[in-house]
Parts: structure tokens; sequence; C-alpha cells
């Protein structure tokens, strides 16, 4: 396993180095939170830039397949039949555009709570046209591996293309990477769950010509295994003939006729170990572990579930679903404490109702935050050290459990709006992200749309 020291930061010489232009923000990352954060920006009148390894937006939800909006709803036992929505924003400007497209399905039950399942090519199209409609700019195909600093001013990244190296200056940068690639780069602080330990990897894969109703009549509305299915796993494992090394799963119903979205696999090292993709030895491992997991478990739904007899893998991810990396070392870090305690802030600049989601071990665990929720700081998006800098997404100043809750869809396009929102104010009245008030950040945010009073 290679150290993480093994990014080599301040080696570049930038005088050789290329400019593709300036721009007053770069946002890093295409994902739910840089979608978010690149609209809400070019909608305020700047000029914005865009970066993204893939060729398409999405992040975890789409490169990941992750595959729901998680985050919408309540949890609750008193409202089994009804799904209470209290997360709104860019969030749900976003759900209404693909259920418009015919990219998103109703809310299905997920224990205590509900999410929704969308089109992953359609998710990227619905990004595509909110980045194209708001003028922003995008570079997909690249990669920031630099950072431009006058001390601990960024000044702009580097970023290498199918061309080569490039720089870009901006005024503002937003880390959008999901891993803090970005702060990472600067050589600034970062953290990774629990004493170093992070959640496992998952590759999502979706089974084509299922029979839907013969499987639902099986499986039950729930999208988490019931009983009987536990039991059937256990019992395939067992009999030798499977390797199935989660026995917990969850399924979706897709907007797709005849197909399931399947989260089943649990990835870890050949040797047993946990896996940190930020090291490129694990991440590569971790793809062609998950493969194969995928492979036992689409056989045992074609085996052993109704319904799936004649089904077939349809595709997984890009790569495998990433759940935590690092995390930034922040104004503010939200802890576990403000989670499973659903506390308020006066500066909370975005709301989650979403349970404590941890994977580790044959089953997650499943913390639920009923009929209530918490609210996160504008300070876990401000690294400690670094101007003109902001995060937005799963790479917040979080503890590891209050990340396991804090790092689904719905909340990362609020970090990336209350970004933007902060963006603004920077450019706009030459103040510096860090002295932004989090409750201007949160009235500005009430008035278009995030409902958080």
């Amino acid at each position: 396993m290679l150290s993480d020291d093994y990014a080599i930061q301040g080696v570049l010489n930038e005088a050789a180095i290329p400019s593709l232009g300036q721009f007053d923000v770069i946002v890093a990352g295409g994902g739910a939170a840089g979608v978010s954060a690149a609209t809400n920006i070019a909608r305020k009148g700047h000029r914005v830039l865009m970066i993204e390894r893939y060729g398409f937006c999405g992040g975890g939800a789409v490169a990941g397949m992750s595959g729901t909006i998680c985050g919408l709803y309540l949890s609750s036992d008193r409202n089994a039949n009804r799904a209470e929505q209290v997360v709104f924003g860019f969030a749900d400007e976003f759900r209404k555009r693909l259920i418009a497209r015919g990219g998103l399905t109703e809310p299905q039950r997920y224990g205590k709570t509900w999410t929704v399942t969308h089109d992953p090519h359609m998710w990227r199209e619905n990004a595509d046209d909110f980045l194209s409609d708001t003028g922003v700019n995008i570079l997909y195909h690249s990669r920031v591996v630099g950072v431009l600093r006058d001390g601990d001013t960024v000044r702009g990244v580097i970023v290498d293309t199918k061309s080569g190296l490039a720089k870009i200056e901006a005024k503002l940068v937003v880390d959008a990477s999901g891993d803090a690639d970005v702060v990472h780069r600067a050589g600034w602080a970062t953290t990774k769950g629990q004493d170093g330990t992070i959640q496992n990897p998952t590759m999502i894969f979706r089974l084509g010509n299922v029979d839907v109703d013969t499987y639902l009549e099986y499986w039950g509305e729930n999208t988490i295994s019931p009983e009987h299915v536990i039991e059937a796993l256990i019992e395939a494992e067992n009999s030798g003939n499977y390797h199935l090394p989660r026995k917990k799963i969850w399924i979706f119903p897709t907007s797709r006729p005849n197909e399931i979205m399947v989260n089943a696999t649990r990835i870890l090292g050949r040797d047993g170990r946990d896996l940190d993709v930020t090291d490129p030895v694990d991440h590569t491992e971790a793809e062609i572990v998950a493969r194969h997991q995928v492979r036992e478990y689409a056989r045992f739904l074609k085996d052993k579930v109704p319904g799936c007899v004649d089904s077939y893998v349809v595709d997984t991810g890009v790569e495998v679903g990433i759940r935590q990396t690092r995390s930034i070392v922040g104004v503010k870090r939200l802890t576990n404490q403000d989670v499973v305690g659903r506390h308020k802030h006066a500066d909370g600049v975005v709301r989650c109702p979403w349970p404590i989601e941890l994977h580790s071990g044959q089953k997650p665990k499943v913390e639920w935050l009923l009929d209530d929720y918490y609210e996160i700081p504008f300070g876990t998006l401000i690294p400690e050290i670094g101007e003109n800098i902001i995060v937005a997404g799963r790479c917040l100043a979080a503890e590891h459990e209050a990340l396991a809750s804090a790092r689904v869809t719905a909340q990362c396009f609020g970090y990336g709006h209350a970004a933007a929102v902060a963006a603004d104010i920077a450019l706009r009245d030459g103040v510096a992200l860090r002295d932004i008030r989090g409750e201007d950040v949160r009235d500005i945010l009430n008035r278009e749309g995030a409902a958080l009073d």
C-alpha cells in the first residue's frame, strides 16, 4: 500500500505549464455538489469553470451508480405509508427536472425512510442541461493534479488533460472532488474515517429482464432485504457454492421496465483488509474484487429469487462506489453527537434526515433519526488553513459516523448550493470566505428555496 504522502506537491515548474485561462470560480468535480455549486454560482453572473475527470457529471451517483437520491425524506415509524419530504432547494429542483424526463421513480420504502431511484443516463443529461443553461464552462476528461498557491492563498489549479498539463487561474476554488483532492494537493491536513479506517466501497449493478411483479411478491415493498432473503443468503454461502460476504442487501426497482438495481457487495482486499481507494493499488484491487462479487450476487439472484430466473447484468458502476475517503480539517466539524442529537445550528446551511448508515462487517449499521433531522453548519465547508477555497460534498469536516449520514446525494446538492452562495458573497463584497457569517448564507439559501426555516 502506498502512503498518503504519495502525492507530491510543489515540484512542478509553473512557468513551463501552458495556461487555459482565468475564471472567477473553478469547481473541481462534477458530482451532485459540483453541479449544484457551478450552476448556482453561474446563475449569479460569475464566470465558472467546472473540471471533471470523467466525460459526464454525476460522481458517486452516476459513475459509482449509487442510483438513488437519498436524504430527501424523514425517517418515521408513524408515517409508514407516506414519504414526508424535508429537504428542498437545488436538490428538489434537480429532482423535479428528472421526473419531467421520466428518469426518477416514485418514493420507495427504505427501512424506516424513503428514497427515489434515478436513471443514470438521464442524470448526466440533466446535469449537462443545468450547466449549459447557466453558461458554465466545462472541462471533461481532466483531473486536478496540482494547486497554484501564494502562501496559503489558492489562486488556481493545474490539470492533467489528454494534451498534457495546463494551469487555470481563478479568484476562488470550490473543492467538490468528494476526496478533498484540491485541499490534499495543496498540502493541507485531512482526516480519514475512524483512526484511518474508512467505510467499505461497493459495486452497484443493474439486472435486466426481471419479472418485477413476481420479484416484489417474494421480496416485499421494502427495498432492504427481509429476513427470508437474509436466511437464503446465509444458506447459499454456507453451501459453499456462492461467495456472498454481505447478507443484508438492498434492491430497488428502477424507472426502466423489467429492471432492478442491486446494492449488495462488500469490497475488501483479497487478504481481508479494509481498502483505501485514495491509494491507487487498493483502488485497483477494489475494482477487480468488486466485479467478481457482482457476478456472484447476480448468480444468487438468478438461481434463488423469483422473477430473476432470466435476468442478466445490464451494467455496473464505472468505478466502485466510494462512500468515504478524506475529510477536511475545517473551521467547524460535524460531530457524531450533532447527528444523533438532531442538533440545529444558527449557521446551519444544509438539513439532513438520513440515518447513520455505516458500512462495515457483514451488514451495515443503521441508526435512524426518527421524525427529525439535524443541520450541518457552514464552517464545516471551510478548511482550517487555506484562503479562497471552500469544499462541497462528502469531504466536509465530519466525524466518522456523522459522515455516514451526511454524505448522501440530497445533502451534497445542498453543500454545493451553500458554497455557491458563499462564493457570490466573497466575490461581490470582497470578503474572505472564512469571514462570511453562516447565518447570512442560510438567509440567502432560504430566499432561494432551501426552506431551512
